[in-house]
């Protein structure tokens, strides 16, 4: 019994000792303190009210975007039914620079990450409408390449990251199907030139495409549904 009592008192002697001296520890805190702050969750109406209404001395979304997000110009990207995790990093790329675009740079820079994050949400939940493939004689060159790659010069199939009818992945690969051929087109060959940078993975993929590939996956994708 006195070895016991012994062996409890060391204990709590010990317990009380360690709640001093974290008492006493400035860069003591409790656990509570250093959790991560969770970011707000997205508003769509108050993203409607940005992508729609043009502030001050700008211009709004969809004055190039269509308010629905189905841009009816082959230069500008359908939004409509991305994914907003994919909208939210391309403005945060637009607003710090590691995506070029003098048309971007500004607009973004003039969000804050919750304007961006509801703006991603409201133009992500609408839906797109859908596009035609155009170049009859490469369609099934571009069908060949965005199904199956090309195995001897190692290009992998697109439909491993942007599933096989275009939808993609969820927070990790964007949607593609039905997007303008014009702007895919312009996209791939600015990830082989090296003057987009934001996706590494990209530039890799696009760096061994020809003009003429490049032009047959972005048909092809137009017409994905």
């Amino acid at each position: 019994m006195k070895l016991f009592a012994r062996l409890l008192l060391a204990a709590l002697v010990g317990a009380a000792a360690s709640a001093s001296f974290a008492a006493d520890d400035p860069e003591a805190k409790p656990a509570a303190a250093v959790a991560p702050v969770k970011a707000a969750k997205p508003d769509p109406a108050k993203g409607d009210t940005l992508f729609n209404n043009a502030p001050a001395n700008s211009q709004s979304c969809a004055s190039c975007h269509n308010a629905d997000g189905n841009s009816a110009i082959a230069a500008n990207p359908k939004l409509a039914q991305q994914h907003p995790e994919y909208i939210l990093k391309q403005l945060q790329d637009f607003k710090s620079g590691k995506r070029k675009s003098a048309i971007m740079k500004p607009l973004a820079s003039a969000l804050s990450d919750e304007d961006m994050r509801n703006v991603a949400w409201f133009v992500g939940s609408k839906k797109v409408k859908p596009g035609f493939a155009k170049e009859k004689d490469l369609v099934a060159l571009g069908e060949k390449i965005y199904r199956g790659g090309i195995a001897d010069r190692q290009i992998p199939a697109c439909a491993g990251c942007h599933s096989p009818n275009g939808a993609g992945i969820p927070a990790q690969y964007p949607r593609l199907g039905g997007q303008h051929a014009d702007y895919t087109m312009a996209q791939l060959t600015l990830f082989r030139d090296g003057t987009r940078q934001n996706s590494p993975q990209m530039n890799g993929v696009a760096a061994k495409l020809n003009d003429r590939e490049i032009k047959a996956v972005a048909d092809y994708i137009a017409g994905l549904r």
